[in-house]
């Protein structure tokens, strides 16, 4: 949803009426996570998808339907739907998807979301995707971390909803509650879709070089808020390194533990050390490596690799914090450019972040997607 936020906020503010399909369940290998969204405006225009081309055509259709109708649709598409070779899911998955229209009638609280999200502010939006009893589906409720906006039937529901909602924000995550009727914790009746929008997760670049400069490009690619830091200003120049978000002139191992002491670091924050200079490098992994975050990778040579480990382990740090530490840096693909190297560095992230091997997939067998 994050992806097409900006033009169903810019279509809401001019007034028209546009139909969201958002993913709030999938199954199997289905192509596209819980939130993934596809906007279909009043002029046939479509934004974003659902499926990476598999079900958008049945999808554009059922959002004209329901914008003509304002009646929401929870439509499953999948190998197990007796439509699903019409729909063209040939990928093998399943997936939940929510139809809803959206104007200034049905959500006039967008205009709040989209300014949290901009300005970095955890909100969720929580909305009733299927009910018992007629009438309560779509009604929904913005879910920030002091305060809550709207209702979704109930005192009862809010409450029991609002509690589980900032949880899933806390920890970033998009997906299905379930509940009895009027939000009893036990039962069913009630299935309500939690879409969180957390801040993007961090990546810290630590070294002005190169390979840096590389990174910072991925990284943003990917989604990143990207920081590169190095303590020499004539290197640590926002020209040299455009696509990070913040360049900063400052010793690592200093900017580190002032971030993560400023509660700026969290569990998906990313960490690359691309130095190789012992000064620089192990006051800085001393911090990193005893910080709760997703990644903490350092580049080098086998040689600097080795050296790097000893200065750690007479630094004080400790087997277990060593072994978080990937070192040398990034996945074996033979990378030889900066740029090469960067996604050698980013797979990694990504393969470590979702338990992937890493291995070639026309060489394993079972699901593409956990």
């Amino acid at each position: 949803m994050r992806d097409v936020l900006d033009e169903l906020h810019r279509r809401w503010a001019a007034g028209e009426t546009v139909g969201v399909g958002t993913v709030v369940a999938t199954f199997s290998s289905a192509p596209r996570s819980p939130g993934a969204a596809m906007l279909v405006a009043p002029d046939g225009t479509v934004t974003g998808s659902v499926s990476g081309g598999c079900v958008e055509g049945a999808v554009y259709e059922l959002a004209q339907q329901v914008v003509a109708e304002r009646a929401p649709v929870l439509q499953r598409y999948g190998v197990s739907d007796d439509d699903a070779f019409a729909v063209g899911l040939t990928c093998g998955g399943i997936i939940d998807i929510y139809v809803q229209h959206v104007d200034r009638d049905s959500m006039p609280e967008l205009g709040d979301v989209v300014e949290s999200v901009h300005s970095g502010q955890p909100v969720a939006v929580v909305t009733v995707i299927e009910h018992e009893r007629e009438g309560l589906v779509g009604e929904h409720l913005i879910v920030w971390p002091d305060r809550v906006a709207g209702s979704l039937g109930s005192s009862r529901m809010d409450d029991a909803v609002v509690d589980d909602a900032r949880g899933m924000l806390v920890g970033g995550r998009t997906g299905t509650l379930h509940y009895g009727p009027d939000g009893q914790r036990r039962g069913e009746g009630m299935t309500v879709f939690v879409n969180s929008f957390e801040p993007p997760a961090r990546l810290l670049v630590f070294g002005a070089i190169d390979f840096a400069a590389a990174m910072a490009k991925m990284g943003a690619y990917l989604g990143y808020q990207v920081t590169v830091c190095d303590a020499r200003p004539v290197f640590a120049t926002k020209s040299r390194f455009p696509d990070a978000h913040e360049v900063v002139v400052d010793w690592p191992h200093r900017y580190l533990r002032a971030e993560a002491d400023a509660g700026r670091i969290d569990g998906r924050t990313a960490i690359a050390v691309l130095t190789h200079d012992p000064k620089f490098d192990v006051p800085l992994l001393e911090v990193a490596l005893r910080l709760d975050v997703g990644y903490v990778g350092a580049m080098g040579s086998r040689k600097t690799h080795d050296d790097r480990f000893s200065r750690l382990r007479e630094a004080g740090v400790g087997e277990a914090e060593l072994e978080r530490l990937s070192s040398p840096i990034g996945l074996d693909l033979g990378a030889r450019t900066p740029e090469e190297t960067a996604v050698s560095i980013a797979a990694e992230i990504i393969a470590l972040r979702w338990s992937g091997s890493g291995s070639r997939l026309a060489e394993l067998t079972g699901r593409i997607h956990g």
